[in-house]
């Protein structure tokens, strides 16, 4: 794989494809159980940004933009099998601008999977000003409850956290909805019911966005409730690859 895609469990043989987005701060390695999970129905290529983990050395984006600009290209052509789009709150965004992209290049995706997120087409407030300060982010990530507050104190520990998180964050505050075409394929939206940052109302949003099927399915949680369902997931992703609707819980 190339710069920007990890593929931490080749499956050559799976019925689809994966393509996976993390979430403001995160890296590939967030989705290594995914990985395992989905292995027997779909081979999962991880998107790795740069100015992380095996990229650390390199210049944060600046753009979501960008980022899908550099992901297209490494995103399989070839049309034998099925692709799916996965992202998880930044990355849920980023994931549809790249589904909006393929689509306009006339290979749009088999689904798009959505998680954390609202719609894009609903106003996002100011959480901090721009750019936050180091306390700004602890406290956000205290809130999501996706870093143990005990990890929160390590100085060493915040000093990888913080500048992936506030540039991810300053790419967010960035952002510009631009409307366009719906897509047509599959929308799938996943939110955790205990989320602090994201209402069911909102995630229903999700469905203006195609003229495809919609499904919204509440799960137990806050933001980063994925770690607790990664079954239901993985069945989740099995339902799009064999073109069957999941059940929907309310």
């Amino acid at each position: 794989m190339d710069n920007w895609i990890r593929c931490f469990r080749p499956a050559p043989d799976a019925g689809a494809q994966l393509v996976c987005f993390p979430h403001a701060g995160g890296s590939a390695s967030g989705y290594h159980s995914l990985t395992t999970e989905v292995a027997g129905t779909a081979e999962a290529l991880v998107v790795q940004y740069p100015g992380r983990h095996d990229r650390i050395a390199e210049p944060f984006a600046e753009r979501l933009g960008d980022v899908v600009d550099a992901v297209l290209p490494s995103i399989p052509a070839n049309g034998r099998r099925p692709l799916i789009l996965f992202g998880h709150s930044m990355g849920a965004l980023l994931a549809f601008e790249t589904a909006r992209r393929l689509a306009a290049e006339g290979r749009e995706p088999a689904a798009l999977i959505v998680s954390g997120s609202e719609g894009p087409s609903l106003p996002r407030p100011e959480r901090f000003p721009q750019p936050p300060s180091d306390e700004d982010l602890i406290r956000e990530m205290r809130l999501l409850s996706g870093t143990d507050n005990e990890l929160l104190t390590h100085p060493e520990i915040l000093r990888l956290a913080l500048p992936p998180l506030r540039a991810d964050y300053a790419m967010l505050g960035a952002r510009v909805h631009v409307p366009g075409p719906p897509l047509r394929c599959p929308v799938v939206a996943l939110t955790g019911d205990n989320d602090p940052r994201v209402s069911i109302e909102g995630v229903q949003a999700w469905e203006r966005e195609t003229e495809g099927p919609f499904e919204r399915h509440v799960l137990t949680g806050g933001h980063f409730f994925l770690g607790d369902h990664l079954t239901y997931v993985a069945d989740l992703i099995a339902a799009q690859v064999s073109g069957r609707s999941a059940r929907t819980v309310a």
